[in-house]
């Protein structure tokens, strides 16, 4: 279950996401002597590493004037306060204090404006200057790649897919990493020969930093590329990995392996030929460092068939599994054998950390097989300060041992959160797609005890957990096979909104909104209030119906939604016109949601949740114990 490998770096001391960061203070000055083996109980903090980031500021105009929000970051203290300046002219009578957001009536959609902090009572440097979002969205210009024709005779294009963000070249601004899928992308059940997947590093005006194009090698579709972007070596910059393969190109030009080599069979699958975990530069795109991806394929039919389904299953994350710094997680398959690695990216090089495999003649645990999910989840589960990754319907914990299994199986669609805050630590809902387990479940994500479920009987295709409904304590949760809103301790609450796949806090106050298709509604008991319809947009990934990425990407803790315009010319981001009087600290440096929002292009794209819960009637949220490189 564990395979130790040798080189590995021994485990770092814990941290816990929930406490603030006393400014200038080392993360070594931080650790604490843990509360050793008492079951939940929380360990004292470790800072953990976060991107050092701008105040990400935008101008959001509407009828009436500019929205200006901007981030109250971890490394700022509790009670920084703000001044908004539109060109060399203060806006407010008295600093901002309750929130981080300010409405400017009247003001035309060209103001330029900057924020500066007041700490101590001394105002500091400017800002950036506002990203403005005119009328209410920034389009992000695109350039296609040019189309092609598979050997069988068969002419596609490209569409903008699933995209994910970092700072790239250390500037403190984010920027977008985008994957292109041709339109001839392939679910691992279908067979056909597919265009090459491109992936682009790209600032916010559009300015392409590079462009990789994964090569005939690797197939398209939602289940081959799992991309992380993230910021492993504590450099500043992100990096970028992703599986490769013979004649991969990287930024710069250069070839992995045999440019020659075509490993495609005549239905289009590639069971054969070497298979890479690269790691490449955020930058340039350059391939730093090219190692054997594993686990290796081996024998095809002996993960369960013979033409490719479950061997080419691939999930991707990143998780903080020594407490204080980010790991790299890549995994394959999830029907029947799982391979979870685990590694590590320092100097310049890959370590393996771990291997935990169902497999393994080590693994007391078994019951492991046949338990993923199309995505994973990443977070401290146990309360030791470490992240655990939760797969489906099972827990690997931070040091490759598994933690527990339901053996309830796959399933499409799961949430990780503090689901319900009357109960310690955090929950875990999922759905099931085997008709004779539960259709749903909801279970401690500590011990994986099932708190409620609701009936079997179908394949349950989707679900979601959030607090969509102030009338209901803490989450509610609904899926597709269901036919009723539950409560957080699974009651019967009534009407399911009207859509089941994604989610965004979009409006003023901190109940969450439904993202579906092109559109954000707010969710009422007799009907859901259209909030947003975005203009000249497309969704991606079928019936799924989701956004190329939705986070808190800029501005205060509200979520912006990214699609692609129908021409797949820009990407299109929307921003929040709604003022809100709540004030809490970027979502970006609470390192579950930040590790969430890097998984979200894997396989089934999951909206990201925050280590807290984050809902009306809230305590007030609490802040991250961090540092920046």
């Amino acid at each position: 279950m564990t395979d130790a490998h040798p080189s590995a770096r021994p485990p770092q001391r814990s941290r816990r996401t929930r406490h603030r960061l006393t400014v200038g203070l080392a993360a070594a000055t931080l650790a604490a002597t843990a509360l050793a083996g008492l079951p939940g109980t929380a360990h004292a903090a470790t800072a953990r590493q976060v991107e050092r980031l701008d105040r990400g500021l935008t101008s959001v105009h509407t009828g009436g004037g500019n929205l200006v929000s901007w981030r109250w970051l971890a490394t700022d203290p509790d009670d920084v306060a703000f001044n908004v300046y539109r060109g060399g002219t203060k806006l407010n009578s008295s600093p901002v204090t309750a929130s981080t957001n300010y409405f400017d009536p009247g003001a035309p959609d060209s103001a330029d404006y900057t924020v500066r902090a007041v700490v101590g009572g001394t105002e500091q440097p400017a800002s950036e200057h506002a990203l403005q979002f005119r009328p209410g969205h920034l389009d992000v210009p695109l350039s296609p790649p040019a189309g092609g024709t598979t050997p069988d005779g068969v002419a596609y294009t490209y569409e903008a897919n699933d995209a994910s963000t970092g700072d790239l070249d250390g500037d403190g601004r984010l920027d977008l990493v985008l994957k292109w899928q041709p339109t001839n992308a392939k679910d691992n059940s279908q067979s056909g020969y597919t265009g090459n997947t491109y992936i682009d590093g790209i600032r916010l005006d559009g300015t392409r930093l590079w462009r990789i194009d994964l090569g005939r090698n690797i197939r398209s579709g939602a289940h081959y590329t799992q991309f992380q972007v993230y910021d492993y070596d504590g450099d500043g910059r992100a990096e970028v990995a992703m599986k490769t393969a013979d004649g991969t190109r990287d930024g710069t030009g250069a070839v992995i392996g045999d440019v020659s080599a075509d490993h495609r069979n005549s239905g289009g699958y590639i069971l054969s030929g070497p298979e890479y975990l690269t790691m490449f530069d955020g930058r340039t795109g350059k391939a730093m460092q090219s190692v054997d991806y594993v686990p290796a394929r081996g024998t095809v039919s002996s993960w369960g068939d013979s033409y490719g389904n479950r061997v080419d299953r691939f999930l991707a994350g990143t998780a903080y599994l020594d407490g204080a710094r980010p790991s790299l997680i890549m995994a394959r398959g999830y029907y029947t054998r799982t391979v979870i690695a685990a590694w590590d990216w320092r100097d310049g090089r890959f370590t393996r950390r771990w291997t935990f495999d169902t497999n393994s003649s080590t693994n007391t645990g078994k019951g492991y097989d046949g338990q993923g999910n199309h995505s994973l989840s990443v977070g401290d589960v146990d309360a030791d300060g470490k992240d655990e990754i939760v797969y489906g319907a099972m827990t690997v914990d931070d040091n490759g041992a598994g933690l527990w299994t339901t053996r309830l199986g796959h399933g499409d669609a799961a949430h990780l959160g503090d689901l319900d805050p009357s109960r310690p630590g955090l929950e875990y809902f999922k759905v099931d797609e085997d008709s004779g387990k539960p259709g749903s479940w909801m279970a401690d994500a500590r011990t994986g005890q099932i708190l409620w479920q609701t009936a079997s009987g179908s394949d349950n295709g989707r679900g979601v957990a959030a607090d969509i409904y102030a009338g209901s304590p803490g989450a509610e949760a609904w899926s597709a096979s269901d036919t009723t809103l539950r409560s957080a301790t699974g009651a019967s609450l009534g009407r399911e909104p009207s859509s089941v796949n994604f989610l965004s806090w979009w409006d003023g106050d901190t109940v969450r909104e439904l993202l579906d298709g092109t559109r954000i509604d707010k969710y009422g008991t007799s009907g859901d209030t259209r909030l947003l319809t975005g203009s000249g947009v497309s969704s991606n990934n079928g019936t799924k119906s989701t956004p190329a990425l939705s986070g808190d990407l800029l501005g205060d803790w509200r979520e912006e939604v990214v699609w692609r315009t129908a021409d797949n010319r820009a990407l299109r981001i929307y921003s929040t016109p709604h003022q809100t009087g709540t004030r809490i600290t970027t979502l970006l440096h609470d390192t579950q949601y930040r590790t969430a929002l890097a998984s979200q292009n894997t396989a089934y794209n999951q909206p990201p949740h925050p280590g807290f819960f984050l809902g009306a009637n809230m305590p007030t949220a609490p802040r991250p114990t961090v540092y920046t490189p």
